[in-house]
């Protein structure tokens, strides 16, 4: 089969590889409709993410039909159309059962490599390195998926797979993104990034109840995008960030903030951006951390600090002491998608979400690597590219 494969940072391709087989009883295999490009995948493709290996296949939102199932799959049959969870969970260990499936206990066989990085481990992932399982990824022809019998979405064929393929990732991890703010009726939300993640957070703050959203970024279509579905734009190379929103929440600052940027933040203050890139380039900093630092200084007193972005490790400048001395409350994790997906697949069919305002290229998977430079540099207007095998 043909998949997109990482070679080193800053270079992918498109290669022939084995076709994946069923290795569990647990397993299926996808073949896959359609798959799409993440902002957290730049983190591998950049070479920010430890663990990647050239020839590992990457992508994790995809969705498809079902071609073979194992033994132990009794919920699924050739032939099912599919959305994948990104995390990968048994159902079954002490976290499935909180429904915190993106630290299921059993998914990664490399929990001892995470370990020594994170003090405990996260789930498996697709596509996402050996840290979080070395799993081959969805930008594919075909996809083993482990633990099927708990993963995988049926959808119906009155929604098309541009309705629902988010429901892998962008849409889930922006819902829970809101949930972990505890938004009251009338709340003012502020989310950083107004990337596919930041503008489901959007979304998902006015359907929880915010009053205002207010969405940072410094790219014009993506601020345009924001504002089609109500929010607040502000450019952060026109302004102080931290000013403009003391002056749209009369002095108080948001009642909740949400980080959908993560670790390769950009900042129009030259000397924190060289300061953080330098350290960064240099290895002696995982993260650039100025959308998590603003988020912290702008969010009123008492308030929520809600992280989804992705970090990868650490970073230098935490405003620890704001955090403290201000009895803020941060919350953060990679999506538990599974806990999500049946109420965000019944807002879609209502029509309360539309997913498919996202994307702006519809691309081959063969196109897979210009692809990525396209959407890296955001050239073209870029906002989320989705790949057909």
């Amino acid at each position: 089969m043909r998949a997109l494969c990482w070679e080193a940072p800053t270079k992918v391709g498109v290669h022939d590889v084995p076709d994946p087989k069923i290795l569990s009883p647990r397993d299926a295999v996808v073949k896959v409709s359609s798959t799409a490009i993440c902002g957290s995948d730049l983190h591998l493709y950049d070479g920010y993410i430890p663990a990647m290996v050239p020839g590992d296949i990457m992508g994790h939102e995809f969705m498809g039909e079902v071609v073979e199932v194992g033994s132990g799959v009794g919920n699924l049959s050739a032939g099912d159309r599919v959305v994948v969870p990104f995390p990968i969970a048994c159902g079954s260990c002490g976290a499935c059962k909180r429904e915190l499936y993106s630290l299921c206990e059993n998914s990664n066989p490399n929990a001892a490599f995470a370990e020594k990085v994170m003090g405990h481990s996260p789930c498996g992932i697709f596509g996402y390195s050996h840290l979080t399982g070395g799993y081959a990824g969805g930008q594919a022809e075909y996809v083993r998926v482990p633990f099927a019998d708990v993963g995988p979405l049926k959808v119906d064929d009155d929604l098309t797979d541009e309705q629902v393929l988010f429901l892998s990732d962008i849409i889930p991890t922006g819902y829970m993104g809101a949930d972990m703010c505890d938004i009251k009726q009338g709340d003012v939300v502020a989310v950083w990034g107004a990337g596919p993640v930041g503008l489901f957070a959007v979304v998902s703050a006015y359907l929880l109840g915010a009053s205002k959203v207010i969405a940072i970024d410094r790219f014009p279509e993506r601020l345009r995008k924001a504002e089609s579905q109500g929010a607040h734009a502000v450019n952060y190379e026109d302004t102080s960030v931290l000013e403009e929103l003391r002056e749209l929440t009369a002095g108080r600052g948001p009642d909740a903030c949400i980080d959908a940027v993560g670790m390769e933040a950009h900042t129009d203050y030259t000397a924190v951006q060289v300061y953080d890139k330098a350290k960064q380039l240099g290895r002696l900093q995982t993260d650039r951390g100025q959308a998590l630092r603003e988020a912290i200084l702008s969010c009123a007193n008492g308030g929520t600090v809600s992280i989804i972005g992705v970090y990868g490790g650490f970073m230098d400048k935490f405003p620890t002491g704001s955090l403290m001395n201000r009895s803020l409350t941060v919350r953060t994790g990679q999506a538990h998608v599974h806990r999500y997906l049946p109420r965000l697949l019944e807002h879609i069919r209502n029509g309360d979400i539309d997913p498919t305002f996202v994307i702006s290229h519809r691309m081959s998977l063969e196109e897979a690597p210009q692809a990525y430079k396209m959407f890296r540099s955001k050239r073209d207007e870029c906002t989320k590219v989705v790949l057909t095998p």
